[in-house]
């Protein structure tokens, strides 16, 4: 019979049989309970009957429409603080530092516009578009994105 090399591997320790071995009766599992049992197995995520953490947790509510379009904001007020009068459109803002991220740009129309701006974005409010216009500009919408 083939046998591993000597010194090779630790031969198996035979559990449950009798006290004299050191590992009897119990066989080293314990008196009793799920886990003294032959073919005792749980898994992972099992809490010993407590319920799961996964379904302690609320339900999520509502509805995320996932064709929904995030736009970065920018306000009138803003455009007319920072920028002089003039032609832009998404690049030239984020070139100047006014927009952040590559999101679509849609214009909002918080504060006041004194300064004529032509201005090409994603989409723009109504109450921004007629500021923009009562002071002498224009709003175009591009549809690139």
């Amino acid at each position: 019979m083939l046998k591993p090399a000597k010194g090779s591997r630790r031969p198996r320790k035979r559990v449950g049989r009798g006290s004299a071995s050191g590992s009897g009766t119990t066989a080293g599992r314990g008196a009793k309970g799920q886990q003294a049992r032959a073919g005792s197995k749980r898994r992972a995520w099992f809490e010993g009957g407590q319920k799961q953490i996964l379904k302690r947790q609320p339900k999520l509510s509502g509805f995320r429409n996932p064709r929904r379009r995030e736009f970065e904001v920018v306000n009138i007020g803003v455009l007319d603080k920072k920028l002089p009068e003039g032609s832009y459109d998404s690049a030239a803002l984020r070139a100047r530092g006014i927009l952040r991220t590559g999101k679509p740009v849609k214009i909002l129309g918080k504060g006041t516009v004194e300064k004529r701006f032509t201005l090409t974005v994603h989409a723009v409010s109504a109450t921004a578009k007629s500021a923009v216009e009562k002071a002498g500009g224009s709003v175009d919408i591009s549809h690139e994105e």
